[in-house]
């Protein structure tokens, strides 16, 4: 196959003219098919970055899902640590005028941790050695309370985590449901 351009043109009273020739030869340099097929298949990589993209997101998002998830439980764990710490210090502050310790150590717990439900925080305190006591009102035990005797406060805080709808518990629940705990004892000198 022979293609032929011929081109004329005048510009300022010159005259030109040019033959430009393509020659191609179909026979020699032709593709086989089967190099055609690969190269229509595999040789383009335009779209391969979209793709690898498309594939990892659902997984990079899952982890840093799974991140910020485990981060909230953590800071729930650290603000249950702290606040119950601050309730043993404030029961051993107050144990010989308090007149219901599990009331005071409770709401030393909740202005400690504002960020934690304090109806889900579970209390339970063992005073001067002697049978522990749950609950958040524990009027009438405070004659347990003897100087010079540790006290220890136990708290216990419910953490659900989900990720993405996934439960990390189980194929039967939505949420993997974890007890946070936090314990501290305090002794008076």
């Amino acid at each position: 196959m022979k293609i032929v351009l011929n081109r004329s043109s005048r510009a300022l009273g010159a005259s030109f003219k040019s033959k430009h020739t393509i020659a191609h030869n179909s026979g020699a340099e032709s593709r086989s098919i089967l190099k055609r097929i690969r190269a229509a298949c595999f040789g383009r990589e335009e779209g391969n970055a979209l793709v690898e993209f498309a594939l990892t997101l659902p997984i990079l998002m899952a982890v840093l899902v799974a991140i910020f998830e485990f981060g909230i439980a953590f800071n729930n764990q650290l603000q249950l640590t702290q606040a119950v710490g601050s309730g043993a210090q404030y029961l051993q502050t107050i144990r010989t005028s308090t007149t219901d310790p599990c009331k005071d150590t409770m709401t030393a717990i909740e202005n400690s941790a504002p960020n934690l439900v304090a109806a889900n925080i579970k209390l339970t305190l063992t005073m001067s050695g002697n049978t522990p006591v749950s609950g958040s009102s524990c009027s009438g035990d405070e004659s347990q309370l003897t100087s010079g005797q540790p006290t220890t406060v136990y708290a216990t805080y419910p953490c659900n985590i989900t990720i993405f709808g996934i439960s990390l518990g189980g194929l039967n629940t939505r949420t993997f449901n974890c007890n946070l705990t936090a314990q501290v004892t305090e002794y008076e000198y």
